[in-house]
């Protein structure tokens, strides 16, 4: 896991400070993360994405998203056992600024045994904001966002930040046929023992077929601590499917888990 992490690190620092030739530098750490992350974990996951997304803009200041996802143990989507269904409404106080109130369901299940039905039912409220800013080419984006779960009827509060990084690659913005990188990390906290509860980073290919329509292929680690100090460690494949709703001004395709 320190490995990931300090790679995710390195490119983030590499980026900020190459602006010249920031693409490089995706792309080594795409190809580095890929190898490390599968090298690490002899069966990983798959995770399915579908976004719909109205985008939000001054011109259009209301939107929101709808979201389904699914989740197995093992890749090519092998041993089905979570899905989650979420939706969000979201408002952009400026271009570079937007809020966003959203809720889900969450249900985890024994992949051995589907027929017992979810083992873990959460149901979720958040609140987040998302602050982006460009460095040359490369959009940068600041999510916090604040959780209140009920997992099984149990009440738990938690806090996340992303930082993810998205840059066109043969094209200078986010038009038809353009290819892209997508590398993020994120931290999640809460304010019970442990407070430092999981880590995600990944790094993803993705091609905007459409202005509307973008798909996108990759790595997922996620690293869990759990209580009594037990920690787990998985990677996954990822790919996510993103459909926007004609609106002058598009948002740049991100994953909006």
């Amino acid at each position: 896991m320190q490995i990931f992490y300090l790679c995710a690190l390195f490119n983030i620092e590499l980026t900020s400070i190459a602006l010249g030739k920031p693409f490089n530098f995706f792309l080594f750490s795409f190809l580095i993360l890929s190898q490390l992350a599968f090298s690490q974990s002899g069966k990983p996951g798959s995770w399915g994405i579908a976004t719909i997304v109205l985008p939000v803009n001054t011109e259009h200041r209301w939107g929101g998203y709808v979201e389904a996802q699914v989740r197995t143990d093992e890749e090519l989507f092998k041993k089905f056992y979570y899905y989650e269904l979420k939706t969000g409404i979201s408002y952009a106080i400026t271009n570079n600024a937007t809020a966003l109130l959203g809720t889900g369901r969450y249900d985890t299940y024994d992949y051995t045994d589907l027929d017992k039905g979810a083992q873990t039912k959460e149901r979720r409220l958040w609140e987040q904001m998302t602050f982006s800013q460009y460095l040359s080419r490369i959009k940068v984006e600041h999510r916090y966002r604040i959780e209140q779960r009920w997992l099984n009827g149990n009440y738990r509060n938690r806090f996340r930040y992303r930082l993810n990084l998205v840059a066109p690659i043969n094209h200078k913005d986010f038009s038809a046929n353009t290819l892209f990188v997508s590398v993020f990390n994120e931290i999640f906290f809460n304010n019970k023992q442990p407070n430092f509860e999981r880590n995600r980073v990944s790094t993803s290919l993705g091609y905007q077929l459409t202005s509307a329509i973008a798909v996108q292929a990759g790595w997922l680690n996620q690293y869990n601590i759990l209580p009594a100090d037990v920690t787990n460690n998985k990677n996954n494949l990822t790919i996510n499917f993103t459909y926007q709703i004609s609106r002058r001004r598009k948002e740049l395709p991100t994953i909006k888990d």
